[in-house]
């Protein structure tokens, strides 16, 4: 194409150059062979130029309509792993089977079972890449664990689409409710999968009923299965209307005939009901329904396309991963009607217009803009995952870490391709690739530095629970210190910290289960035990009232003594006021020598760290000097520091402070019978209960309850209502206690304070 274009071009050019004079354009001839040589190549450059791009244009565009990021989701024991492990193997992935509990002991490849990091694939890998049909699909690791991480609100981000598996069994579990609500959160538009139907008790229909109800699916089968239980030898293709069998040792030849005689009627009953349910939701399908017309396979095939992609239908498929059945089509159904990057609405955070919304184009023509969605150990150091929203990223480019302001150099570019790392030298929008030795963060977006965007918001929350943590050996504390720097960074919400009176080690974060996950991951992932401390909820103090102090230091020991005297109050701040402390220096004249006012404000900052209370930081507090004195000799940086922590303490009672609590907004969605049960237990945990609706058959209550109220709720909530509630929390302020709760927060602080 290169050499017929050049040869275009130069016959362009030479016309160009030996053109003749009478010439009918606007512009004045050129009046000499040079000049003509000049415009001629004037030409010849901009047409080069624009074909040039035309091409570039028509590649990259060819090169998103064959890419597909997905992402497999399902009830825990529905098939998922195994689903997986055949995908990977008819891609030609790996290259033998092994079952998750089989006999050979080796363990599917991506077995997420004990959530240990063998070679190869894990479930810390985060995307694996492989071919089929010529389309690259990247399966990316959706994360089993609930809502409280932000790392699961990324990994769904970074998915364009996903495969729901449900058991044809078990049908839709309460697992299955919460992933595929997740997915709508997210927007994540779908295909399900109806797997086991070789198993005893199969019921497609029933499932799909259920989809139907409990799910509020549009969906409908687009396949029908040819026998159940041990009688099931293959499928129908409602589009294509052909019947597949599947042949081979690992049913890796599939073979097309004709649909069985017998099967006719319901094959017919089951496509008109495919049709009908989709030309509900597009129009143009509608139509030809509505006039009789009989439908073409490519037709439907469209209608379908186009209904998933707008997140308005979901087409259903159906198999037997463990017999090798029906995985290939679900394949092909990926291809057909999941979206490809260009057809999802991705929109980034503009910082320098407060985090406004500003939608992406998702082509490779505009600014560079990627998301850092995973962070893995490799052995050539940090492996980082990339998914490219906009723009080009190139071996040797500079990029800025927007949430750090770093320039960095990408220093190798790495596709994940079978077991091996496969250098390459760019990618464009649309693509997931990884670099290695890019010192950052999980959730950190790169630009190219010309526009200030970030993919997730840049305000994380602050911790609102705490927990103690030690490795059980003292062997093991490199391990632990890895894992908890790890963990770090992939999640901005997990803080670490030394607690200064005890030296144990305290882990901070958003909640008791984001807490309990990670502390699970560091006894299953780095092999490491840790006894785990009871959980500690971050009070605060605050003063109530103005109080003044007048506090004189006064030591005399021999040689230099210490002189120093502070007056002054102390009182609230106004409520809505972003800082938490403020300090003002209100003296007239040198009472104070200036040099000694920052060891005053530093003293008082101190004293704030630790409330006379219960020992936890007072906030909301302005500290005003008034008036002082010093001495010539005697006083010193330290005499007027030490005054500014008595005259603090001093005058702290007389401000009446009361202790703040974290209060969690709580959002809980459940069966609408299990709602008495569920508002009494909230009213008994001290919770103020501000919303109540309906959605669907369930039920969503949101109320405001103290953290400390909150222990234990997974738990109870699970029974309450069967295991089919869940509830979701998150910091909200923090208010003043009830006085009874004060009186017992302080009694029980000074009974530890005692004790030791």
């Amino acid at each position: 194409m290169a050499r017929s274009l050049r040869s275009s071009t130069t016959r362009l050019f030479y016309s160009l150059c030996s053109s003749p004079k009478t010439s009918a354009s606007p512009h004045p001839p050129p009046s000499s062979p040079v000049s003509s040589l000049l415009a001629g190549s004037f030409y010849l450059r901009r047409l080069s130029t624009g074909a040039a791009a035309r091409v570039k244009e028509e590649w990259w565009k060819e090169s998103m309509d064959r890419l597909r990021n997905i992402g497999i989701s399902a009830h825990i024991d529905s098939g998922k792993t195994t689903l997986t492990e055949r995908i990977l193997y008819y891609t030609g992935r790996i290259h033998e089977i092994h079952e998750v509990r089989g006999k050979d002991g080796v363990g599917a490849k991506m077995d997420s079972m004990d959530l240990e990091r063998e070679k190869g694939i894990t479930i810390q890998s985060a995307a694996t890449y492989c071919t089929w049909n010529g389309y690259q699909v990247n399966i990316i690791d959706t994360p089993g664990h609930v809502d409280f991480t932000i790392e699961v609100e990324r990994a769904l981000r970074v998915l364009d689409g996903a495969v729901l598996v449900l058991c044809s069994v078990g049908g839709v579990q309460s697992q299955s409710i919460t992933v595929d609500r997740q997915m709508r959160r997210y927007d994540v538009p779908r295909v399900a999968f109806i797997n086991k139907l070789d198993r005893m008790g199969a019921d497609p229909w029933k499932v799909l009923n259920q989809a139907r109800s409990k799910l509020r699916h549009h969906s409908a089968a687009v396949q029908v299965p040819i026998g159940l239980e041990d009688d099931f030898q293959g499928l129908v293709d409602l589009v294509q209307l052909k019947a597949y069998y599947f042949h081979g040792s690992s049913g890796e030849k599939v073979v097309s005939e004709e649909i069985p005689a017998k099967m006719e009627a319901l094959v017919a009953e089951k496509r008109r009901e495919l049709i009908e349910v989709v030309s509900e939701v597009d129009d143009k399908l509608a139509e030809l329904f509505l006039s009789d017309e009989p439908i073409a396979s490519i037709e439907l095939e469209e209608a379908i396309r186009r209904a998933t992609v707008a997140r308005k239908f979901i087409p259903v498929f159906m198999g037997s991963a463990f017999k090798n059945k029906g995985v290939q089509p679900l394949l092909d159904g990926v291809l057909s009607y999941l979206p490809c990057p260009t057809e999802v609405c991705n929109y980034a955070l503009d910082q320098t217009k407060k985090e406004e919304k500003v939608v992406l184009s998702g082509t490779p023509a505009g600014p560079l803009v990627a998301l850092a969605f995973k962070l893995e150990e490799g052995r050539f150091g940090q492996l980082t995952y990339l998914r490219i929203y906009e723009g080009v990223i190139k071996k040797g480019d500079f990029v800025i870490n927007v949430n750090t302001g770093k320039k960095i150099k990408v220093p190798r570019l790495v596709r994940m391709h079978s077991d091996e790392l496969e250098d390459i030298q760019e990618a464009h929008a649309g693509q997931i690739v990884a670099v290695f030795g890019v010192d950052c963060a999980s959730g950190d977006t790169f630009t190219d530095g010309s526009v200030r965007y970030t993919m997730t918001s840049m305000n994380v929350p602050e911790p609102v629970m705490s927990l103690a943590v030690s490795p059980v050996s003292k062997d093991s504390g490199g391990q632990f210190s890895k894992a908890l720097n790890r963990f770090q960074k992939e999640d901005p919400t997990f803080r670490v910290g030394l607690d200064p009176e005890s030296g144990q080690t305290i882990i901070s974060g958003m909640g008791e289960l984001h807490l309990d996950i990670y502390v699970e991951r560091i006894r299953r992932e780095y092999k490491v035990d840790a006894t785990v401390g009871k959980p500690r909820v971050n009070f605060r103090e605050t003063v109530t009232q103005r109080a003044e102090f007048d506090y004189l230091h006064k030591k005399q020991t021999g040689g230099q003594g210490q002189y120093g005297r502070v007056c002054g109050y102390v009182e609230p701040l106004l409520h809505g006021s972003s800082a938490k402390f403020e300090f003002e220096n209100m003296i007239v004249g040198q009472a104070i020598p200036s040099n000694f006012i920052p060891a005053i404000e530093k003293g008082f900052r101190e004293a704030a760290n630790s409330g006379s209370l219960i020992g936890h930081p007072v906030e909301n507090i302005r500290v005003v000097l008034t008036d002082g004195a010093s001495h010539a000799v005697d006083s010193s940086e330290l005499a007027f520091k030490l005054a500014a922590i008595y005259a603090f303490r001093k005058c702290y009672t007389a401000a009446r402070p009361v202790i703040l609590e974290p209060i969690m907004l709580v959002e809980l969605k459940g069966p609408a019978e299990f709602q008495g049960t569920v508002t009494g237990d909230i009213n008994k945990r001290k919770g103020l209960i501000v919303g109540n609706d309906q959605d669907g058959d369930d039920s969503v209550i949101t109320a405001h309850v103290p953290l400390n109220n909150m222990f234990g709720y997974s738990t109870a909530l699970r029974s309450m209502t069967q295991g089919k509630g869940e509830f979701t929390m998150e910091y909200k302020e923090h208010a003043p206690v009830s006085h009874d709760v004060q009186m017992q927060l302080v009694s029980t602080h000074q009974g530890t304070k005692a004790a030791e």
